[in-house]
């Protein structure tokens, strides 16, 4: 008995180990992969048509190839790729470090552009693609789909990615137009993924006034809710740290508290079933511009390439995954009788996002330039096609929100969902490489300055800037940048740039200002309030400030 009882646990145990020991190859090779994209993308840094993302998705495709040869046609992944995975543990860092360190004068200058281009011209885009989904594919009769499928797909397909348009512009360099793409691109992925679960959540049968009312109003509560909670995690961090000043004893602790700050405003969103992206962002915004500053110099040098690397690891693995899966062959084979209503439903499909993007950037940019009050601050049509061509590619968003919608645990048997995740993968593939190739050499054509400027600038850079973008960058043509500051006094600067700096308008800004210094900034602490403890490596930015 005990023989037989011992060769069972043997039994159960080796393959246990087996198991362990498949996965841990995988991960392995895995890992392996994630550092050739990162020697690979550094190595083709230069080159006039390759970026970062367009790399990983290259070696995800090229790896796919291999598994698939090695397996007889079986599976092309290494991991099964999940929803939760994504937004739970990838997503996260990607937006807090976007928020972390973008720079806030800019974005909130014009941020009321940015809502125009990322809530309702969002709107406008899932309106069209909808419309255009119900229209061609019932007469295509790719199979069968209900209103929620082409609701869905409107949302699915507005979720932009701006990725390889941001790897080119230089937020020193056009802060301008860098705040509109960035900004409309954070706001256009939580107003998706709001439009999406508010899709899921709401009964579609029978449409009426009354539903969309509660569409729309449950949409502005998840926004407004969403915000109001990030921005709260981020004061929270702030007061705790200020307060306790764990830097006297030990700067691992704030490291370690300001991440799992960050993080726990992101599951607390997800748990009350708001926009965690929303929340994520505002919450690194709040952190970068008071809780940053509580912390010691050491800390801040660390947190600030913490969360940057965490991003950029994120990025890569999600382009490195999507390469990959686009070859998994089970939902190839359930469309392969027809391959050309396939090719169809993705040409349909693309043209519907070149439409529906174009169909709010042009009329958005025109109303917003009305408001502006100089030249200097409107969206020149250079400009406005940058930002139009920015929101052309689709990426992990997009694939995550078709998984959801159309298929079980990464599966599916049924035709008209296998053929909108195979036209999903379709429409990423082609946007990302094909658009994303052309988009150095498009924003070189359209905006001759920024590729020559790097060079003009890296001199003036310091090696550890004073908040988490460089303060000290000059500011440059195209657009003022009222958050840098250098101490170089021969580099050109608009006239009026220097007036509005020296006499500065009654603006939101400025009465924001004067709140922030007047109460906020004694409580939550920030730049000038950092605790003074002798010998700390903040006494002397204190002793510069007092």
């Amino acid at each position: 008995m005990a023989v037989e009882m011992g060769s069972i646990l043997a039994k159960s145990m080796g393959l246990k180990i087996t198991s362990d020991h498949t996965s841990v190859a995988s991960i392995n090779l895995f890992v392996a992969l994630l550092c050739a994209c990162i020697i690979i993308g550094h190595l083709l840094e230069e080159n006039r048509w390759m970026n970062e993302s367009i790399t990983a998705l290259a070696i995800g495709l090229c790896t796919g190839v291999v598994i698939l040869l090695t397996t007889g046609g079986k599976s092309s992944h290494l991991l099964v790729f999940s929803e939760e995975l994504f937004f739970i543990y990838l997503l996260p860092p990607i937006i807090f470090n976007a928020g972390f360190q973008v720079k806030k004068k800019q974005f909130f200058r014009n941020f009321m552009t940015i809502m125009l281009f990322g809530a309702i011209g969002t709107l406008i885009s899932f309106g069209i693609i909808s419309l255009g989904a119900v229209h061609f594919f019932e007469k295509m009769n790719i199979g069968s789909l209900e209103l929620g499928d082409y609701l869905a797909i409107g949302a699915i397909f507005s979720a932009t990615d701006s990725v390889c348009t941001l790897q080119v512009l230089n937020q020193d360099e056009t802060p301008l137009l860098y705040s509109l793409v960035f900004g409309e691109g954070v706001v256009n992925d939580a107003t998706s993924v709001v439009l999406f679960n508010a899709i899921q959540s709401f009964d579609l049968s029978n449409i009426n006034s009354s539903i969309a009312w509660q569409f729309i109003g449950s949409f502005l509560y998840l926004f407004i809710t969403s915000t109001l909670l990030g921005v709260f995690t981020g004061l929270i961090s702030a007061y705790i740290i200020k307060r306790l000043y764990f830097g006297r004893h030990s700067t691992d602790r704030e490291v370690a508290l300001m991440m799992l700050m960050a993080y726990f405003s992101y599951m607390l969103a997800e748990l009350f079933y708001l926009s965690g992206i929303l929340t994520v962002f505002f919450c690194g915004i709040v952190m970068s511009h008071y809780t940053w500053h509580n912390v010691t110099e050491s800390s801040r040098v660390t947190t600030k390439h913490a969360f940057a690397t965490l991003s950029f690891v994120a990025e890569i693995f999600i382009f490195l995954y999507v390469g990959m899966d686009a070859l998994d062959i089970e939902k190839w084979r359930v469309i392969s009788n027809s391959p050309g209503k396939s090719i169809g439903v993705s040409s349909i499909l693309l043209v519907l996002v070149l439409v529906g993007r174009a169909a709010f950037v042009f009329p958005l940019s025109f109303l917003s330039n009305l408001t502006k009050k100089t030249p200097l601050e409107e969206i020149n049509i250079k400009q406005q096609v940058t930002i139009w061509w920015a929101g052309l590619m689709r990426g992990a968003v997009s694939m995550a929100l078709a998984y959801n919608q159309f298929t079980r645990s990464g599966h599916t048997q049924l035709r008209g969902n296998a053929m909108m995740i195979t036209s999903t993968i379709t429409v990423v593939l082609f946007s990302t490489t094909v658009f994303g190739l052309m988009t150095k050499p498009l924003i070189r054509i359209l905006l001759p300055s920024s590729s020559h400027m790097n060079t003009a600038t890296g001199s003036m850079m310091s090696s550890e800037p004073s908040s988490p973008k460089s303060l000290t960058a000059p500011l440059l043509v195209n657009a003022e940048d009222p958050e840098a500051d250098t101490g170089d006094q021969n580099v050109p600067r608009p006239t009026s740039l220097r007036m509005l700096l020296s006499t500065p308008s009654h603006t939101v800004h400025h009465y924001w200002r004067r709140f922030d210094d007047a109460f906020m900034r004694p409580v939550f602490g920030g730049r000038g309030f950092v605790p003074f403890v002798p010998g700390s490596p903040t006494e002397q930015d204190e002793l510069q400030w007092h």
